[in-house]
């Protein structure tokens, strides 16, 4: 696995997650909504100029990716190189995964919608 740690819920991904553990939905909600509020900062943080669509797909990216490829998808990009740039990140463990290319597929076609 490349992963340092599991996951649970809606994808919460960390530290407090452990190998068995049982939630409730109305727990995966609360780390959803926790989980959501720190990733649309990081979008906030970058000062880009975006619609809701783009913000809510760079939210979903940076959720599935992490902070820092949010931060190396847009350096130095333009809204229409970054929307391109999204289809990039679709391996784990250096393989594409199919899930992965549909995942940031459907984020650009929202990013460009």
């Amino acid at each position: 696995a490349t992963e340092k740690y599991y996951s649970i819920g809606y994808g919460h991904y960390g530290a407090d997650v452990k190998l068995g553990m049982m939630i409730t939905e109305s727990q995966a909600e609360s780390f959803l909504t926790a989980d959501l509020a720190t990733f649309e900062k990081a979008v906030v943080s970058t000062g880009l100029v975006l619609n809701q669509n783009q913000f809510d797909a760079l939210v979903s990216f940076t959720y599935n990716c992490g902070k820092s490829n949010l931060n190396k998808l847009i350096a130095n990009r333009t809204l229409s190189q970054i929307a391109d740039a999204m289809l990039l990140y679709n391996k784990s463990g250096g393989k594409v995964l199919n899930g992965l290319k549909r995942r940031r597929q459907a984020e650009r076609d929202l990013f460009l919608s």
